[in-house]
């Protein structure tokens, strides 16, 4: 089973998706694959996301579909049953890292401080999810960070897009980067699949620079 830092630094770009309507998950998946996308963060803020992720599963070959957002044992539980390729949440406790050994599912917690990233150091991690990026110092404090952690790998998540996706991967100690400026919430409500894959295109085409 590959680790969560070799499906990161397979994918460079990971779109963090919010999906309202099932009837949305598959079409959405398709343009993001059919654009060059391999992994993509579903999130669970949205009663629907489970069922949106069994979906994407079953009928989107070619992706590796992991969920965000998830803050208890339980939804890792669940997410394992459904066949999840990676978990992601926003903060961390030894539980939920134990949990997530436990049961086999690679897993992707968010820090934000130095003593957080200690701590997931002493409990056997090597990469985390640094949310909210540029809200808490963006590609200032991960260069600091890579000064004082070179052995940690991670991956931003939070105001990434165009702009700013190159000063993240240009860093070392970045594997991939998390946004959702691929398929914001307007462009999905309208449908706009061609939208959404022109912009999978350009981050896709700025992170192989």
């Amino acid at each position: 089973m590959p680790t969560i830092t070799d499906l990161l630094r397979a994918s460079r770009v990971v779109p963090v998706l919010v999906i309202d309507d099932v009837a949305d998950a598959v079409p959405l998946a398709v343009a993001l694959r059919d654009a060059g996308v391999s992994s993509l963060e579903i999130t669970l803020r949205r009663a629907s996301a489970m069922d949106a992720i069994r979906r994407i599963i079953a009928e989107v070959p070619g992706v590796a579909v992991g969920a965000g957002t998830v803050t208890t044992p339980a939804q890792l539980d669940q997410l394992r049953e459904i066949g999840v390729a990676f978990a992601v949440s926003p903060g961390m406790t030894s539980s939920m890292v134990s949990h997530a050994r436990r049961i086999g599912l690679p897993y992707l917690p968010g820090i934000v401080t130095p003593s957080e990233i200690m701590a997931g150091l002493e409990l056997g991690l090597a990469a985390f999810k640094f949310f909210p990026a540029a809200a808490v110092g963006g590609v200032a404090a991960l260069r600091a960070y890579g000064d004082v952690f070179p052995q940690v790998a991670f991956c931003p998540t939070g105001g990434i897009g165009p702009d700013n996706l190159r000063d993240y991967l240009g860093l070392a100690n970045v594997v991939a980067a998390g946004s959702s400026w691929l398929a914001p919430a307007d462009l999905v409500r309208m449908r706009d699949w061609g939208a959404i894959g022109q912009r999978a295109s350009t981050l896709r085409a700025l992170a192989a620079d």
